[in-house]
């Protein structure tokens, strides 16, 4: 049988039983699929290089970063109290001081010490579904996994133009592109801001109440694609475009609600789990239990969650420490982002695939680990 055609059938069976084992095993569905790409790439039933499959892993990826982006809700976060938005750059400041500090001291790689302050809040939307989004603990941690996600891809940014053209003036040079570029995008917010303010009929134009045609998703579409393009001009980090485009849409048109319940599905239900399910691909199961694998997996695991508990002390004094542990444990699950880092340095050979497979595993861990801790935290 055709390669492709193996890979298009397996690839919907997954699609279909994995939201089934992940309500079985109780666990968020990303892992599930990692780990059944695994076995699938182990048996030798799908592989990682297949030119169709890859191809559509990458446009997963780009499309998780473009509902990362419609995740970050700016309005609700300026109408925080101050207080609030003070402590989680303090929370912020001290975990990436720490992961700097510790990851210096274990003589890790700048790759790895990268990767262990990232925040990601995409499996936080499944813990504010079963613990409630009026949780303080919840609250606080949407709101510092906001900020801390945007610093993160920020980091993503700056990683993928170190590794690709090192560090000297061709890094400046694409720093300058980037400034450049976030500018712009600063001087368009307050441009559309205004025009809304003085025309709010625009919106309803753009994106019509009775929208019969489509009209939110066929422009949240071509958002989506010309911000890529325009990142691919510019040769930047095509993630960090694909985060402004979901965060244009989350701006501008949070009137529709339907429109981000309409990309998530279509996301989570397509090409996100092909995304999961080609780094599962790529992880070769032989190598877990290497040596080297291994202590730098411990090593991951004892750092992300250690500088994250004594990060969440500049919150306890807000919402108290029992809360404030929930918040930290929460917050340690940035799975989609330390795959993204990982791939941007085995891409690149910055890493061996050593470390690449310690950081896929860490994640992996992390969220079993993190899921059951707040489960029984959350209990008492």
């Amino acid at each position: 049988m055709n390669d492709s055609v193996v890979v298009i059938l397996t690839l919907s069976l997954v699609l279909v039983l994995s939201p089934h084992l992940s309500r079985i095993f109780r666990l968020p569905t990303a892992p599930i699929e990692i780990i059944i790409g695994s076995l699938l790439a182990y048996f030798g039933i799908i592989h990682s290089e297949n030119t169709n499959f890859e191809l559509l892993a990458q446009v997963g990826f780009l499309y998780l970063m473009f509902l990362a982006g419609l995740e970050v809700d700016l309005k609700s976060i300026f109408k925080m109290p101050k207080v609030y938005i003070a402590q989680s750059f303090y929370f912020l400041m001290f975990l990436w001081g720490l992961a700097v500090f510790f990851g210096l001291l274990f003589q890790l790689h700048y790759i790895l010490i990268v990767v262990l302050p990232l925040i990601s809040i995409g499996i936080l939307a499944t813990l504010s579904k079963e613990y409630g989004k009026e949780s303080r603990w919840v609250k606080i941690a949407f709101l510092v996994g906001t900020i801390g996600e945007v610093v993160s891809i920020v980091a993503l940014s700056i990683l993928e133009a170190s590794t690709s053209v090192g560090f000297g003036g061709d890094l400046l040079h694409k720093m300058l592109h980037l400034l450049l570029f976030l500018g712009a995008v600063l001087a368009l917010y307050g441009l559309l801001r205004l025009l809304f303010w003085w025309y709010p009929e625009f919106k309803t134009t753009l994106m019509p109440s009775d929208d019969e045609k489509y009209h939110d998703l066929r422009l949240a579409m071509g958002i989506f694609f010309i911000m890529i393009a325009i990142m691919k001009q510019l040769h930047l980090e095509l993630a960090f475009g694909a985060f402004i485009a979901g965060l244009f849409i989350s701006t501008f048109f949070h009137h529709k609600k339907a429109l981000e319940d309409k990309m998530t599905s279509f996301g989570f239900g397509f090409l996100v789990p092909i995304f999961f399910i080609h780094v599962g691909a790529s992880f070769n199961l032989n190598n877990i239990f290497i040596s080297n694998v291994l202590s730098t997996t411990g090593i991951l695991l004892l750092l992300m969650f250690t500088i994250r508990l004594l990060a969440a002390y500049t919150l306890s004094f807000l919402i108290g420490k029992q809360n404030a542990i929930l918040t930290a444990l929460a917050l340690s699950m940035p799975l989609t982002l330390m795959i993204a880092v990982a791939t941007v340095g085995a891409e690149t050979h910055v890493i061996d695939m050593f470390d690449y497979y310690a950081v896929i595993l860490a994640s992996l861990i992390e969220v079993i680990v993190a899921m059951i801790a707040i489960k029984l935290l959350a209990k008492k």
